[in-house]
């Protein structure tokens, strides 16, 4: 059953019990999805050991998109804790966000497969550069979630603390750059450089997951996240 409703001129606001079971359910299937990528390579008899190291990009690629996937899951669960009612708008902003998740997969295999053929090549260039563009995606997608958050406070719990929305802000935007760079770097100068970058990244947003460190919290050494789980 749905959650009640509260009226907000032409639309109605709900609590987010429905939209944050129907995202479990998608982060769950993006990761399922991620681990159908690495199978069992064809091989010769006695050439197991090395098919299985020959199809490292796989390994990587899982390794990079599952981060960033659970971090995201992370993200998600420290944003709706602190959320208490949907509207519209934020309903649009979960689904852009789902939308991007959601397609991790398609990219994570472009890259293993270009990679395994020339980790140099032309193809491993533009495999690398289209999952920069999708990670960046992500990010922005992020913006629009905590954007629409900035311009509807009345959608947040009251105890909320008061740099969440900005500190949010501020963290997409900074992943939205350093995915776009991390694919013009891939790009241009070595695909591996941008792999760097995808296997870091996720490690950023999960220290920061419960929002970025002030003065003020670095001299009580406390974060600017709340206590809640």
């Amino acid at each position: 059953m749905s959650g009640p409703r509260i009226r907000d001129g032409r639309f109605s606001r709900s609590e987010t019990t429905r939209a944050e079971a129907f995202s479990d359910g998608v982060f769950a299937i993006a990761v399922t999805l991620l681990v159908l990528g690495l199978h069992d390579p064809p091989h010769q008899p006695g050439g197991l050991g090395h098919a299985l190291v020959e199809q490292w990009p796989a390994y990587l690629g899982y390794l990079a998109s599952f981060s960033y996937v659970a971090v995201i899951w992370l993200n998600h669960h420290q944003a709706f804790v602190r959320i208490s009612a949907m509207d519209r708008g934020l309903h649009a902003a979960n689904l852009f966000l789902l939308f991007t998740t959601g397609a991790l997969s398609f990219p994570t295999a472009v890259v293993a497969d270009a990679l395994r053929a020339d980790t140099q090549g032309a193809d491993a260039r533009v495999a690398v550069a289209l999952y920069a563009g999708l990670a960046a995606a992500m990010c922005l997608s992020w913006v629009a979630f905590y954007q629409w958050l900035a311009w509807r406070p009345e959608l947040l719990a009251p105890d909320v603390e008061p740099s969440y929305v900005s500190h949010g802000l501020l963290r997409s935007w900074a992943g939205a750059l350093a995915y776009a760079l991390a694919g013009a770097l891939g790009a241009l100068v070595t695909p591996l450089l941008a792999l760097a970058v995808f296997v870091i990244l996720p490690v950023f947003y999960f220290v920061t997951s419960e929002g970025l460190p002030t003065a003020a919290a670095r001299g009580t050494g406390k974060t600017t996240g709340s206590e809640r789980p």
